[in-house]
C-alpha cells in the first residue's frame, strides 16, 4: 500500500529506524549472552567470530554477510530493486557497529556455560526470553516504522519475488539454511557440536520472537506520534472525521460458525432497510485483486493452526508496504472495501474483522454471535446435509481458522467481549430473538 508522506515524516521515520536498529542489535546480543545458541540470522557470523585467530569481529562479519545478501537481491531483482533499498548498505554497516557495541555492553551478562545447572539453566532461559522479547519489540517497531529493512529480511523477500513463491516458506527455508551453514562452520572449526553455539536457544528464537512480535504489534500505535507531526495528525484526524465517517450507522457481526450469524445479519439489514455485506466482500476483493472468488474464500478469515505457526516462524522486519503474503494482501484489500462501504451509507457487515477494521468509527455497533455446540451442529447438518460428526469437525476447523485470523491481525482473542458492544448466545435467544435484541440495542445508539 503506497502512502503519501511528507519529507519531514520520512526524515522522522529514518531517524527512528536508526534507534530501532540499536534495540534489535541489543536484543540479539542479549539472547546470545544466554549461551544457549544464537538466533538463526546471527548464527554464521557469531560462530565464525569465535574461531581462534579470527581477526574480524561479529559485527564486521555481519556487515560482510549483509552486503553479500544485498548483492544477491540486486542480481535477482535488477530494475525491480527499489532505489531506497540501496540504503540497506548503510544499514548493514550501522547494524554491524551496533552488534559489536551491544556485544561489548552485554559482556558482563554472559552466563558461564559451566555454571551449576540448577542455577545456570534458569538464568540462561530467563536471559534468552528477555533478549528475545527486546528483539521482538524492535522488530515490531521496525515494521511500524515502515521505511527500511535489514538485508537479512530483504534477501528472502527478493527470493520470494524472483521465484514467485510464498514469502513465509522462503523465510523459513532461509533461516533454516543459515542455521545449517552455522552448524557446518561449527563442525569444521570446532570439531563437534557445541550447544552454546547452536542449541535450544536457536530453536526457541525461531518461534518465540515471531510470537512476541504479534504480542507487541497492536500496542505500539503510539509510535505514529513520533513519525507523524502533530500538525499532520490533526489535519488527518479532521479529514477523517469530516470526510470518512459520515455518521452512517454500521452494524458489524462477528459470529461463531453455525451460530446463525449470517441469517441474523441479513434479517437485521432487511428490517433496517439497508444492505448486508458478506459474500459481496469476497466478490469485490476477487474482482479488484484478479483472484478467483474461490481463492479468496479459501484464504480469507481462514488461517489454519499450521499456517499460523508458519507465519509466526517467518515473522520478521518486513515493512507492511512490502509484505507479499496472500493473507495480508486480501486483508488490506478487504479493509479498504469495508471502510469504503461504511463511508457510503448505513449497512450490516458480517465477519471479515469488521469490528476491528472500523474500531475508530464512532458510529459502529459491534455484535458477536455465539452458540453451544449442539445448536451449531443442528444448523450445519440442516444446511449441508452432513452427519453430526462431520458437522462438529467442520465447526471446529472454521472457528479455529477465524480465531487464528483474528489473532494474526489484531493480537487479540476473537471471543474477547471487550471487542464488542453486544454478545448474544443464540442457544437462548434463537435467530429471531437475536435479531430483536440487535434492533433494540442499535435503536438506542447515541
Amino acid at each position: 500500500m503506497n502512502v503519501k508522506r511528507s519529507k519531514g515524516e520520512w526524515v522522522r521515520r529514518y531517524v527512528s529506524f536508526i534507534v530501532i536498529l540499536f534495540i534489535i542489535a541489543f536484543g540479539t546480543s542479549l539472547s546470545i549472552r544466554a549461551n544457549l545458541g544464537s538466533s538463526p540470522i546471527s548464527a554464521p557470523p557469531y560462530i565464525l567470530s569465535l574461531i581462534p585467530g579470527m581477526k574480524l569481529t561479529m559485527g564486521q562479519l555481519t556487515i560482510c554477510m549483509h552486503v553479500f545478501f544485498i548483492l544477491i537481491q540486486i542480481l535477482l531483482l535488477r530494475k525491480d530493486f527499489e532505489k531506497r533499498q540501496y540504503a540497506q548498505i548503510l544499514v548493514s554497516f550501522l547494524f554491524g557497529f551496533y552488534t559489536d557495541l551491544t556485544m561489548w555492553m552485554t559482556g558482563f551478562l554472559q552466563v558461564p556455560f559451566d555454571m551449576n545447572p540448577m542455577i545456570g539453566y534458569p538464568l540462561r532461559l530467563i536471559e534468552l526470553l528477555i533478549g528475545g522479547a527486546i528483539l521482538a519489540f524492535g522488530i515490531a517497531c521496525e515494521v511500524r516504522c515502515d521505511s527500511l529493512m535489514l538485508a537479512g529480511e530483504g534477501l528472502p523477500l527478493a527470493i520470494s519475488k524472483f521465484l514467485k513463491k510464498d514469502f513465509g516458506k522462503v523465510k523459513i527455508c532461509s533461516d533454516t539454511s543459515l542455521v545449517c551453514i552455522g552448524t557446518v562452520f561449527m563442525l569444521i572449526y570446532f570439531g563437534g557440536w557445541s550447544w552454546k553455539l547452536v542449541g535450544v536457544g536457536t530453536l526457541i528464537s525461531m518461534f518465540y520472537v515471531g510470537m512476541m512480535v504479534r504480542v507487541f504489534a497492536p500496542h505500539i500505535v503510539w509510535l505514529d506520534k513520533i513519525f507523524i507531526s502533530k500538525g499532520e495528525r490533526t489535519t488527518s484526524k479532521e479529514t477523517n472525521v469530516s470526510n470518512e465517517w459520515e455518521g452512517n450507522r454500521i452494524i458489524t457481526i462477528a459470529r461463531m460458525y453455525g451460530s446463525g450469524g449470517n441469517a441474523i445479519g441479513e434479517a437485521v439489514a432487511h428490517k433496517l432497510g439497508c444492505p448486508c455485506y458478506s459474500r459481496q466482500i469476497i466478490d469485490q476483493t476477487a474482482l479488484q485483486m484478479g483472484y478467483s472468488t474461490e481463492f479468496v474464500a479459501e484464504n480469507e478469515q481462514n488461517i489454519s493452526t499450521a499456517r499460523l505457526w508458519e507465519l509466526i516462524f517467518s515473522d520478521s522486519g518486513i515493512p507492511a508496504s512490502l509484505n507479499p503474503s496472500k493473507e495480508d494482501a486480501i486483508y488490506v484489500n478487504q479493509s479498504r472495501t469495508i471502510r469504503g462501504l461504511a463511508h457510503n451509507g448505513p449497512c450490516v457487515i458480517i465477519g471479515r474483522l469488521g469490528n476491528w477494521i472500523l474500531r475508530d468509527n464512532p458510529h459502529v455497533f459491534r455484535v458477536f454471535i455465539r452458540s453451544g455446540l449442539d445448536f451449531a451442529i443442528h444448523q450445519v447438518t440442516k444446511r449441508f446435509h452432513i452427519s453430526p460428526e462431520d458437522a462438529a469437525k467442520k465447526i471446529e476447523r472454521v472457528n479455529t481458522g477465524r480465531a487464528n485470523h483474528y489473532w494474526h491481525y489484531t493480537g487479540k482473542q476473537w471471543t474477547d467481549i471487550n471487542g464488542y458492544d453486544l454478545v448474544i448466545n443464540t442457544d437462548y435467544t434463537g435467530i429471531d430473538g437475536a435479531v430483536d435484541l440487535i434492533l433494540r440495542a442499535a435503536k438506542n445508539m447515541k
